[in-house]
């Protein structure tokens, strides 16, 4: 009998996987996937998806994981369907039905709704929920079958469109701030109209700068070869694309890897990605009123590091 075969080890992958989860996957689920394909030793995403919602599911692996917040604080972007005439227990259509409501709402009636839930308001954290309460997540007591007191909170809906509406069934984009659950906002709609909602389908197709179009499908990413799967990461750096770059020259690149502050001369913002002169990038880093730019958050460097990140020799 012949002997297993032991699996690859796992090794250092740094890079940035913008994967389009399917429908019945959670997120964990996914990211679990795409780590086991390139065997890479640390992973992590960037904002929670439901098993019900689908889109765009930014993988960070390796030393991508240190700039996860720089997504996580992004706006959102996602196309919801919203049944009416149906209330459920999870504010979407894998909870129980608990009320039915006759559907009697025109089109201007629905403009006028959704015209106040646009901007500055505040949401109800549900039930079923990974938010804590006396060190358990708020779902572990809902499928006890219990409720907990929770304290609203402010989020921001930037847009709320309506793309189609027929019958019970309406079609939204949303563009909102981090925190926002766009079940909640479909309930809300519903509670608002008088026949209830839920929300039937979700899609997100924006975080932040990165968008849904061209992103990588499992089903797709397990039939490609090892060169062909590196080929669909993205460098570290575009996690803070949004940022100003500052390069800096051989001596002061070295004390700012060794996390010394540097001198630099820069008007405003305060926050840049910083780079080396050769291009290779380094972090972040923070201009003090001082004049002074301090390490935030460093890309680890060396002979640990893939070669196409090193930092010169000659100046560590």
């Amino acid at each position: 009998m012949s002997a297993r075969r032991a699996p690859p080890a796992w090794c250092q992958v740094d890079g940035v996987l913008l994967l389009d989860k399917p429908r019945g996957l959670s997120s964990n689920a996914a990211l679990q996937r795409a780590r086991r394909l390139y065997r890479a030793e640390k992973a992590g995403h960037s904002g929670t998806l439901d098993p019900l919602a689908t889109g765009l599911l930014p993988c960070l692996f390796g030393e991508a994981t240190k700039f996860g917040a720089e997504l996580l604080d992004a706006d959102k972007t996602y196309d919801a369907a919203i049944a009416f005439g149906e209330t459920t227990t999870t504010g979407d259509a894998e909870g129980e039905v608990t009320e039915r409501r006759p559907v009697a709402v025109t089109r201007e009636e629905i403009e006028r709704v959704l015209g106040r839930f646009r901007g500055r308001i505040l949401q109800l954290p549900p039930m079923y929920s990974a938010l804590k309460r006396d060190g358990r997540p708020l779902y572990a007591y809902a499928r006890a079958g219990k409720s907990v007191p929770r304290s609203p909170r402010g989020v921001t809906i930037h847009e709320l469109t309506l793309d189609a509406f027929e019958g019970d069934r309406l079609a939204v984009t949303v563009r909102c701030s981090k925190g926002t659950y766009v079940r909640v906002l479909a309930a809300d709609i519903g509670r608002e109209l008088g026949c209830g909602a839920h929300l039937a389908a979700l899609r997100r197709s924006a975080v932040g700068r990165f968008s849904v179009v061209g992103a990588a499908r499992l089903e797709i990413l397990e039939t490609l070869s090892s060169t062909a799967l590196h080929a669909c990461l993205r460098p570290i750096d575009a996690l803070v694309g949004h940022l100003p770059a500052l390069t800096l020259p051989a001596d002061a690149a070295a004390r700012f890897v060794n996390g010394q502050p540097v001198v630099v001369i820069a008007a405003e913002p305060i926050r840049f990605r910083v780079y080396h002169s050769d291009g290779v990038f380094l972090g972040l880093g923070e201009r003090g009123p001082d004049g002074e730019l301090r390490p935030r958050r460093l890309v680890r460097q060396g002979e640990k590091a893939p070669a196409a990140r090193r930092v010169a020799q000659k100046i560590l």
